[in-house]
């Protein structure tokens, strides 16, 4: 419950309404299959539901990210308290063993809480951290980004990892140190096991412009044509901010002062090549406060989707992080927290229903 508390900066982004997702492997990068069956049993509709019929009512942002109206993560929790009243809970004491019952549901989360799959008939991905800020601060041996002074500026973007199938692209937020924001969040989520893997230090590729060259070269030589005596630091794409633009015509080798009909084709090359290719380096990873998302877990492999019961010991269910499912940030990962508790919980319904037949 504290997690829960914590997540979407203390508002809940309980799920997405999912209308710009083009596919499922594009939010959920491990969890995929699972999902596409858990959402048509039970998904977003589902999920409202259940909390709309306990008197919690919702609002739909950017990104079809969904909050309660209230904005209080802290209602949620309340709700699923008064759903569960009547339970026992054990606050303060580690669970060292599973307990001798017909059916237990672990629902541990990624890290500590997972040494209890340590002897288990269970496949089990090492867990390593998903959804972070990407760190340029040591690059070229010093201890400053490449951006310094940028801090604060969006732009749309799009980042990759070269000599990788690795690409993500959204809004980028440039930070004291490196890279935030929905683009290096994402490559954060698609790339978790490969960064750890190399210890989080990996080259990184920044299209600053993200749409294709030819359109690219077209406003350029607008630019060229209809404002000849204008400075070169004066007109630029829309969408990229002043104080970036300017950072950029330097990496390209332009003086600012320069006028667009001073700008030659070998400066107008390299202005197109910096805009749509500039590399730097991943140094390491920085928290993203919002989100506390673990890649790894329980292998899919190594349980029945349709019912989340462990394939090699009956009575056994796993939901939630646990899991070798995780997301991009946006509400997803709650949302695959839902479904998976929802089908262990009713297959678990369903066993007890056909027994007492």
């Amino acid at each position: 419950m504290g997690k829960l508390a914590l997540t979407g900066g203390g508002r809940c982004n309980i799920s997405n309404d999912f209308s710009t997702v083009k596919s499922l492997e594009e939010v959920y990068p491990r969890g995929s299959v699972l999902m596409k069956r858990g959402l048509k049993r039970f998904g977003v509709e589902q999920t409202l539901e259940w909390f709309a019929g306990r008197g919690v009512r919702f609002v739909t942002e950017d990104g079809g990210r969904i909050f309660p109206a209230s904005q209080d993560a802290m209602q949620i929790v309340r709700t699923l308290l008064r759903a569960t009243e009547g339970a026992k809970y054990e606050f303060g004491r580690r669970l060292e063993s599973l307990p001798d019952a017909e059916t237990t549901v672990l629902t541990t989360g990624g890290g500590p809480g997972m040494k209890i799959l340590e002897g288990l008939p269970v496949e089990v991905a090492s867990p390593v951290p998903s959804l972070f800020g990407l760190d340029l601060s040591k690059s070229e041996g010093t201890r400053q980004t490449p951006l310094a002074g940028l801090e604060g500026i969006s732009c749309e973007a799009a980042l990759s990892i070269p000599g990788t199938k690795f690409r993500s692209e959204g809004s980028l937020l440039i930070t004291k140190s490196g890279l935030s924001g929905p683009a290096a969040l994402r490559l954060s989520s698609y790339a978790a096991r490969h960064l750890a893997e190399n210890g989080y230090r990996s080259p990184l590729m920044i299209r600053w412009f993200t749409g294709d060259e030819a359109l690219l070269r077209a406003q350029m030589d607008a630019f060229r044509q209809n404002n000849p005596q204008k400075h070169v630091s004066r007109l630029h794409p829309e969408g990229i901010a002043q104080r970036l633009w300017e950072y950029l015509l330097t990496e390209s080798g332009i003086a600012p002062g320069r006028t667009w009909a001073e700008l030659g084709s070998k400066g107008l090359n390299r202005l197109v090549q910096t805009l749509l290719a500039w590399p730097c380096h991943i140094c390491g990873k920085t928290r993203y406060s919002e989100e506390f998302v673990t890649c790894g877990g329980v292998s899919l492999q190594s349980i029945e989707l349709n019912t989340m019961e462990c394939k090699g010991r009956p009575g056994l269910y796993f939901a939630g992080e646990i899991l070798d499912v995780d997301a991009v940030t946006g509400g997803f990962n709650l949302q695959a927290a839902w479904t998976t508790a929802a089908l262990a919980a009713h297959s678990i319904i369903a066993k007890y229903d056909t027994q007492n037949l």
